[in-house]
């Protein structure tokens, strides 16, 4: 994998008012890939104590059209804001949707699950993995923007694993259970029951 900072002499990194608090957006070119994948950072990230991070994968529906299929949106919003509260932290918006497989395969993948499969089946049923993210374009994120150490903020435990794996020290994992109605709730009961990410059935709201 080839991580490529700057493609010209103007660097493409500027600050990015949100309504969350102004926050740094630098860009990262996956030369592999010929993906831009986006850093946004707010304040220091040489504090005393693990950085506040939130990984999150592009979810065109998710995040753009507020689609009530998966709790993605939800989880963008309230992570911002959390980095926010907290007063310092970084999210990487990773070019990865539909889990890796792409857009494409993505809304095939909801077809399949309008006639009955499940998330993880669907995928399977069109010859893709269940899950096709590769961390390494984001442990080498966030080594570029000075983060060895993070507080992890995601429901799934494999992304903590994955970026230990890589170099990356995962000192903790806050749950990011948000968005949760009745479009989305099979959605992330098999997350739960068949994927191993942490969300109990009381926050369901099935128990």
């Amino acid at each position: 994998m080839t991580l490529i900072v700057e493609k010209t002499d103007v660097p493409a990194d500027a600050r990015l008012p949100t309504i969350h608090g102004e926050f740094r957006i630098r860009v990262f070119h996956d030369g592999e890939t010929g993906f831009d994948h986006v850093a946004l950072t707010l304040g220091d990230m040489n504090g005393p104590d693990s950085v506040l991070v939130r990984l999150h994968s592009e979810c065109l529906t998710g995040d753009a059209f507020s689609s009530e299929r998966c709790d993605c949106g939800s989880q963008l919003d309230s992570a911002l804001k959390a980095i926010q509260e907290h007063g310092w932290g970084c999210l990487l918006y990773l070019r990865q949707e539909g889990r890796g497989i792409g857009l494409h395969a993505k809304i095939q993948a909801y077809n399949l699950q309008d006639q009955g499969a499940d998330t993880l089946d669907a995928n399977l049923m069109l010859g893709h993995p269940a899950d096709a993210r590769d961390y390494r374009i984001a442990a080498d994120m966030l080594r570029a923007v000075g983060i060895t150490d993070v507080c992890l903020l995601t429901n799934n435990p494999g992304k903590a694993s994955a970026l230990k794996d890589l170099g990356i020290t995962v000192s903790q994992r806050m749950p990011l259970v948000v968005g949760v109605n009745a479009e989305n709730r099979a959605y992330l009961e098999t997350k739960a029951t068949r994927m191993g990410h942490e969300i109990s059935q009381h926050e369901l709201g099935i128990d």
